[in-house]
Parts: structure tokens; C-alpha cells; sequence
């Protein structure tokens, strides 16, 4: 059973002890910290948008939320079975103080979650998350009396409106999607998915299939949608029936997608291929994160002729540094792309209307267009350590062994040769450091981070 207290929100297992699991007394008590946070930053009228994926457990944590902050004197607008990039949206279309989204992103079914949003629909950084941390663990928050209690109403008519609004993009073709009357095959795991990217579909003039069609809460497999698994719309795709197959996670905004033969077009490759299609329409810089692979900046840089940048891990970063580089497009290597002039959130929606926008100009199948880009490979690593083995100091001997190399330090290590490198960075709840590594080959990339591991554990013994 397991609870994790973060700055970027609260999360955990549902069922058993408060303070050991994500139980009513914690989710009470984290949103009504959030709610001080909003009534102690905001000028404007106090409303706060909620939405959840299909999770079963849900209703209950949506109603614990926003009871609390409406005895907080905050008003809700609740959209129900919604998706993360969604009530992003809503946030600023209502002009809200910010928004929290009940998910627990890509974990199984027995999890959930709070992510937490700020006024422009952004994950809150570092700084406000401690505040609101601070808030919990001092219960530094106070209650409304009664004629000041907040209001509350339901709005289920936001995916249809976020569908209307990646619809009126400039770069989504929908003229030429129809035309091509793509036939697509869809896993939404069971969740909001299953609502929102029919919808979108539809509205596309895409025919398409779904392998489990409703947003019951009950995943089907892992709902992370990596290769392992993502096996079954593999094994249904090699039939060749379909065009293209869709993956998205619970909260819809990873995309995954899988070429018309089985094979997957890699979680990696959905970032490169839709910022392909944005710079071959407007010149601009681009942002991943440090363990993104190296095809974003080949693409950038060789392809179109404008510049790549390298944030830290984790979306509020990378949202960041593309707000300072004035990006066109950024986003993650694990399906998540961030289409500025929309929205700064990961956005699966976008994502597949700018990708079938790409595959309608490209005129071939969609393997043929995967096989466009730089074919590399990530090997994905970790290694535990004991408490008191001292990471920082772990990374600082890495960097002079390795320092006639080029060395990124903004978040871990990231080392680079010639068209290779590996990233390594401490996580920030458990002792162990993980080890991402690229290359042209896997068994170079396995090799890569293998040396790696076998440095640290010198480091440790010596």
C-alpha cells in the first residue's frame, strides 16, 4: 500500500490506513492545503475546475475534492469523465484559479491521484508545490462559515468544446484527413479515451474501431501504454485491416501509435513526427527532455534548419524552457506532445489530428513514414542503491571521469558521444539512479548503459 506526498501532487493506492494509502482523510486534507494556496495567490474570483478519468474509486475522491474546497468558499465546476488535457483548457476558459485533475495517469486501476493546476492551466512548479506540501503537513488551512460556502456546478460539454478547438487549428488538415478516409484502430484502456478521441475521430471523417469501447474504469492491461503492453492492437493490426492504431493512456495525453503492420511507430517517434509536420509549416525552436531520443534534434536541426533545446525531465520543465526558447512544439519522449499555440499540456487530441494531418500529406502508409526518421534506440535502466550512498557525489566523479565529453547538468547527468548518450538522474523517491542510454543499435545502448552501471558500482566500492 502506498501514498507519495510530492510537490507536483498526492498519489497512492486506494484502501487502508490514512497517511499509508490514498485514503478520504488524505485527499481532504491535500485539497483543502491546495485551496489555501488558491485563496492566499489569487485576485480573482475563486473557482476551481475538476475533471477525472474512469477510474472506479473516482466519483468518491471528485466528491471529496470538491466538498472541501466548497467549505473552503471556492466554486466548482466539475466536468465529470474528462481527460487532463481538457480541464488544462478549461481552466483558463473559465477563467479559473487553477484546476485538479483526479488520475493517476498510466498506474493500474487500484491508484489514483491529484495533479494539480495553476490559473493558466499549467502544472504548479516546484516552488507553489512545497508551499501547498507545507500547507498538509502544518494543516494551515481554514473553512468557510455557511453563507460563504462555494458553489458548484456540472459541465459535461468540455470535450466536445476541446475537440471544436483542436478542429479550428491552423495546421490541422481536416479537408485532407477526410480525403484520405483513414481506417484506425483504437485502445483507450477503458477510459476517457474512449470518449474523447471517437469524438474526435468523427469529427475527422475517420472510420475507426475500438477494442474495448467504454470508459468503465477497467483496464484491460497495464494501462502504460509501452510496447509490452500494447500487444494485443499489435497482434490485431498485422491483419492489415486498419491504417493505423491509436494507444493513449487513462488521461489522454500519452499517444502511442502502431504502423499498419503490427509494429509500433514507437513512443518516442510521436513527438518527432508531429514536430516534423509543425516546422515544415512555421520555422521555430523545439524542446524534449534530456531522455528523449536524439531524433527530435536531428529532425530540427539537419531536417528543417532551427534549433533544439533540452529540458529536465518532467512536463513542468519542458513547458518552461519552451516559454523561454519561444517554441513551436515540444513535449516528451513518452507520447506526450505540447502544442503551445493551443494549450502548454500534453495533448494525445492534437497529437493524433496533427499526426493524420502529417500521414494525409505524406501519402504512404504509416510504416513507410516511420521509416523516415533517424532509427535509434533507448535502453532504460536503474540501479538501487542504500540510503547513505550519496548520489550527488555518485554524479560529480562521472562527470570528471567523462569531462572531455559534452556533459548536460541540469537535471543529473547526461553525457554525449558522437551520436550517443546516456542521462543519468536520481529519483526523487527512492534511493536508485536511473539510466537512460541511445544509440543506433540496442545492443550499443544496452552496452553504453552497462558501462555506465559498472562505473557507479567502482565508484561505490571504491
Amino acid at each position: 500500500m502506498t501514498l507519495i506526498k510530492s510537490i507536483s501532487g498526492i498519489r497512492g493506492t486506494i484502501g487502508g490506513k490514512p497517511g499509508d494509502t490514498l485514503s478520504p482523510l488524505d485527499v481532504v486534507r491535500f485539497s483543502a492545503a491546495y485551496g489555501e494556496w488558491i485563496k492566499s495567490s489569487n485576485t480573482r474570483p475563486l473557482k476551481v475546475v475538476i475533471g477525472r478519468d474512469a477510474r472506479p474509486s473516482g466519483p468518491l475522491i471528485g466528491q471529496l475534492v470538491s466538498q472541501t474546497l466548497m467549505a473552503q468558499g471556492i466554486d466548482i465546476v466539475d466536468l465529470g469523465l474528462s481527460t487532463t488535457p481538457t480541464v488544462e483548457m478549461a481552466v483558463r476558459n473559465e477563467a479559473a484559479s487553477g484546476g485538479i485533475i483526479i488520475t493517476a495517469s498510466h498506474n493500474p486501476a487500484g491508484w489514483n491521484a491529484l495533479k494539480l493546476l495553476n490559473s493558466d492551466g499549467e502544472f504548479i512548479n516546484k516552488e507553489i508545490g512545497q508551499k501547498i506540501l507545507d500547507i498538509a503537513t502544518e494543516s494551515g488551512y481554514e473553512f468557510s462559515e455557511v453563507k460563504k460556502i462555494g458553489s458548484y456546478k456540472e459541465d459535461d460539454s468540455y470535450i466536445d468544446w476541446h475537440v471544436k478547438q483542436v478542429l479550428a487549428h491552423d495546421l490541422v488538415d481536416v479537408d485532407a484527413i477526410k480525403s484520405k478516409k483513414f481506417s484506425v484502430l483504437i485502445d483507450a484502456v477503458n477510459s476517457t479515451g474512449e470518449i474523447a478521441v471517437p469524438k474526435l475521430l468523427d469529427a475527422l471523417g475517420v472510420t475507426y474501431t475500438s477494442l474495448y469501447g467504454e470508459a468503465t474504469g477497467n483496464f484491460p492491461h497495464n494501462p502504460e501504454p509501452l510496447p509490452e503492453n500494447i500487444t494485443h492492437i499489435c497482434s490485431e493490426l498485422e491483419a492489415g485491416q486498419f491504417d493505423l492504431g491509436i494507444v493513449v493512456d487513462p488521461d489522454v495525453d500519452r499517444l502511442v501509435l502502431v504502423c499498419e503492420d503490427g509494429e509500433p511507430f514507437g513512443e518516442e517517434y510521436t513527438l518527432v513526427a508531429v514536430s516534423d509536420y509543425v516546422l515544415s509549416k512555421k520555422k521555430g525552436n523545439t524542446v524534449s527532455n534530456l531522455s528523449s531520443t536524439r531524433a527530435l534534434r536531428d529532425v530540427t536541426e539537419q531536417k528543417h534548419g532551427s534549433q533544439y533545446h533540452a529540458a529536465a525531465v518532467g512536463e513542468v520543465n519542458v513547458v518552461e524552457k519552451m516559454k523561454t526558447v519561444h517554441a513551436v512544439i515540444g513535449g516528451e519522449g513518452n507520447g506526450g506532445v505540447i502544442v503551445p499555440d493551443l494549450h502548454y499540456g500534453r495533448d494525445a487530441l492534437i497529437g493524433i489530428a496533427l499526426f493524420l494531418s502529417k500521414l494525409a500529406e505524406f501519402g504512404k502508409s504509416t510504416s513507410m513514414l516511420r521509416a523516415q526518421y533517424p532509427a535509434y534506440h533507448i535502453s532504460k535502466n536503474k540501479i538501487e542503491l542504500t540510503p547513505e550512498i550519496d548520489v550527488d557525489s555518485i554524479l560529480f566523479q562521472l562527470a570528471e571521469k567523462y569531462s572531455k565529453n559534452p556533459i548536460n547538468s541540469i537535471d543529473g547527468l547526461k553525457i554525449e558521444f558522437e551520436k550517443e548518450w546516456v542521462h543519468l538522474r536520481k529519483s526523487n523517491t527512492e534511493p536508485i539512479i536511473r539510466i537512460y542510454a541511445e544509440s543506433e543499435s540496442q545492443a550499443t545502448a544496452e552496452h553504453l548503459a552497462n558501462k555506465l552501471i559498472q562505473d557507479i558500482r567502482e565508484i561505490i566500492a571504491g
